[in-house]
């Protein structure tokens, strides 16, 4: 039961890095022969900043076929990652989880994920990792075509649940996005480590 006198009454996590592990390193350390190749092809060809327009909700056809059109002698390897995108899945980040049950369980908050990610491959992580299911509400930037760091998804969020910003916590890895929270007023959490987390929630109060 929510009490309208608690500081917090709702908490957003972001997801990669937070409470799932993706890593395109991991499929591409077995298509390369060397860190130094995958460090290449990750920073010059399937790059952070042409996945995130997927996460705006460009078609992976689409990005796909730019880069193969870019980069045919990389053709195979640009098919590979969304062609087994599911290689890229780590497991869940169990102490990050924990904390996220432990909320959960105590029916103090309202819970929300806020993640930059495809609309194609979300699906294939909510069959994957059991604890989307606790959130009240989850926000996905592809399908809402705008994505972290821009005020719009925050605010979008908010008026969705009907939560206030002076009443919410966000917790991101990325400090770009932690800021992007603060300027609309939502108080922050960068996060670095589980262990940190949890100092900082019982340093809030929000955990004992």
């Amino acid at each position: 039961m929510q009490n309208p006198e608690q500081a917090y009454q709702a908490i957003i996590f972001d997801l990669g890095a937070v409470l799932i592990d993706w890593n395109p390193r991991y499929l591409y350390r077995k298509i390369f022969n060397s860190e130094a190749e995958v460090d290449y092809f990750l920073q010059q060809i399937c790059t952070f900043d042409w996945n995130e327009e997927q996460d705006a909700g460009r078609s992976l056809v689409d990005a796909t076929e730019l880069l193969i059109r870019q980069h045919p002698q990389f053709e195979a390897e640009i098919r590979a990652y969304y062609g087994r995108w599911k290689e890229m899945l780590g497991g869940e980040m169990a102490d990050s989880v924990a904390l996220l049950k432990e909320l959960k369980e105590s029916g103090k908050y309202k819970l929300y994920a806020l993640t930059n990610w495809s609309n194609e491959t979300f699906p294939l992580a909510l069959v994957q990792y059991q604890f989307l299911q606790w959130f009240d509400g989850i926000v996905v930037s592809g399908r809402e075509k705008q994505r972290k760091p821009s005020p719009s998804i925050f605010k979008l969020l908010l008026e969705r649940y009907q939560e206030s910003p002076e009443k919410s916590l966000f917790i991101d890895d990325n400090l770009r996005n932690v800021n992007a929270a603060r300027n609309v007023g939502i108080d922050s959490i960068h996060f670095t480590s589980a262990l940190q987390l949890k100092n900082e929630l019982m340093h809030k109060k929000i955990l004992n």
